[in-house]
């Protein structure tokens, strides 16, 4: 075979690979949709004890808001789970271990709010063993959760977060609380439509990537999620008391 012959058919070769591989790349975005996943993914879906519901936050630590979420757990006397960004928690590592000292639990969402599905093998490995490193170094302790931003999972992040003892963890309802249009009532309607026992909620107790101030809707909302769950039976706390 010819050089020229050598060279067209390894190009022919990659052009046929290079498609493969990014579907392999691709294929765990099928656990976006809420419905599938929550139907055949429930360990990724965060289900657990069905008394028991899983309150989560994304996108902290923020020192503008944050704390105001931490006043209104702790006069609840409700620990939640925290998925923080490792970028944030380096600016802020004394509110993390403030949110350490009140008995809430520290996950990670990635060092960036990127999303993990433009981002090759080694860089989803590098962005989630930095954001692991500095909060277990803020912490004293190693992260164990981890939540994708966007809720985006990839083959590259599954893998990456084996290689470093990490469990992804996304969520059975949402509060639709990063709009630009959403109000405490929207917040709390779109959480309780899909609110079962053994769920796990979603909410963001910052802005960082949300409509500007969107966290306040959330903080209006909380109250009244917790007055309900209280309603029907259901104790709240981390994702470590969830089974």
């Amino acid at each position: 075979m010819t050089a020229s012959r050598a060279f067209r058919a390894a190009r022919t070769a990659a052009y046929v690979a290079l498609p493969v591989l990014a579907a392999a790349h691709a294929a765990p975005v099928l656990s976006t949709f809420g419905p599938l996943r929550n139907r055949l993914m429930p360990r990724l879906s965060g289900q657990g004890r069905t008394d028991h519901v899983a309150l989560t936050f994304d996108d902290g630590p923020d020192p503008l808001s944050t704390p105001f979420f931490l006043r209104q757990l702790e006069a609840r006397r409700i620990h939640a789970t925290f998925f923080l960004l490792g970028s944030a928690a380096r600016r802020t590592p004394d509110l993390v271990r403030e949110m350490v000292a009140a008995g809430h639990e520290i996950a990670i969402h990635g060092w960036q709010h990127r999303p993990l599905l433009l981002r090759g093998p080694r860089a989803t490995y590098d962005d989630l063993a930095r954001a692991r490193d500095t909060v277990g170094d803020i912490t004293g302790t190693a992260p164990t959760l981890f939540r994708p931003p966007y809720g985006v999972m990839t083959t590259s992040a599954h893998l990456s977060a084996r290689r470093l003892n990490l469990t992804p963890v996304l969520w059975t309802c949402w509060g639709e609380d990063w709009r630009a249009r959403a109000t405490p009532h929207s917040v709390l309607r779109t959480v309780t439509a899909d609110l079962r026992g053994g769920g796990t909620v979603l909410l963001h107790d910052s802005d960082c990537t949300s409509a500007p101030g969107s966290w306040q809707n959330t903080l209006g909302a909380l109250p009244r999620l917790l007055d309900t769950c209280d309603e029907r039976g259901l104790r709240v706390g981390p994702l470590r008391e969830h089974g």
